[in-house]
């Protein structure tokens, strides 16, 4: 007995195309809350069946450009880096060696972004900074007198990636801006790991708070070299303490600080899933990236 094999789907290749020419569309005629004609109208438009619209409009969707529901039209989403953080957090969990990748790219948006913050920041980014470096230090004093306590590093990290976006704003440049809203999960990922790091040096939160403080100190003064020696610094600690985690002696050192940091890692982790920390942060905090990786 014979299979019917089911029909190629011959919609894609053109779907891709409608995509690409509604993508030009979208973006030069349209502005966020605008809603699209029906799929319909649009079918018609770009002279392709329904079916073949349906797609295009999908992968718009999908590229962050459209929210999509059942039964009503398409509207223009105002743009974010919510595309971009999941690339880049897919990235990090399939591969934990994409950490240095990451380091990477901080160390040269990072250095760029305090070093125009100095230059020209703006109050409303400056106010934001302190606002995150305030969460930052109660975070770590809550974490201080409850020990290794889940919530209070998730609160923690949260707050440190928004103090880095923060210092984007305050930049003046609009793209900077767009690339470390889109970094904030990938970010709060790498800080579980590099605070892995911190704990083998004797270091705690509070610690890294100090070094945020001095950094926000720089560009509110407006020392630009100040600011990027502070903030190169940090991103140089930031891949030594990464190193440290991740390296064969503090996960398998007979000094049993591999087992406690295994411990705490997957503490942190079962807090974040079972919605024991702050709710906001519950569903996108969560520290996937495993202690057991090694890096060479």
């Amino acid at each position: 007995m014979f299979m019917t094999m089911p029909a190629p789907d011959t919609s894609r290749p053109s779907a891709i195309s409608v995509a690409d020419r509604l993508t030009q569309h979208v973006l030069g005629t349209m502005t966020p809350g605008m809603r699209l004609p029906s799929e319909a109208d649009l079918a018609e438009r770009y002279g392709v069946s329904r079916v073949t619209m349906r797609e295009a409009v999908k992968m718009l969707a999908g590229r962050g450009l459209l929210d999509v529901a059942r039964g009503r039209r398409a509207i223009v989403r105002q743009p974010d880096g919510s595309v971009f953080a999941e690339f880049l957090t897919s990235l990090l969990r399939s591969d934990p060696k994409c950490l240095f990748d990451l380091i990477q790219v901080r160390r040269s948006l990072e250095v760029q972004s305090v070093t125009l913050a100095a230059r020209h920041a703006s109050r409303a980014g400056i106010m934001a900074a302190e606002a995150a470096l305030d969460r930052m230090r109660a975070a770590a004093a809550e974490a201080g007198r409850s020990g290794a306590d889940p919530a209070a590093q998730t609160r923690f990290h949260q707050a440190d990636a928004d103090f880095h976006e923060a210092l984007a704003l305050s930049s003046g440049n609009r793209v900077l801006s767009y690339l470390f809203e889109g970094m904030a999960l990938p970010l709060r990922e790498s800080f579980y790991a590099s605070h892995r790091g911190q704990q083998l040096r004797g270091l705690s939160l509070a610690d890294s708070v100090t070094a945020h403080a001095h950094i926000l100190a720089c560009v509110s003064s407006g020392d630009v070299k100040g600011a990027s020696d502070a903030m190169s610094k940090l991103i140089d600690d930031a891949e030594r303490d990464i190193r440290a985690a991740y390296s064969p002696e503090s996960l398998d050192g007979g000094d049993g600080k591999g087992d406690r940091l295994r411990r705490s890692a997957a503490s942190v982790a079962s807090s974040a899933a079972d919605g024991r920390s702050d709710g906001a942060l519950s569903n996108t905090a969560s520290p996937t990236l495993s202690a057991n990786k090694r890096f060479p």
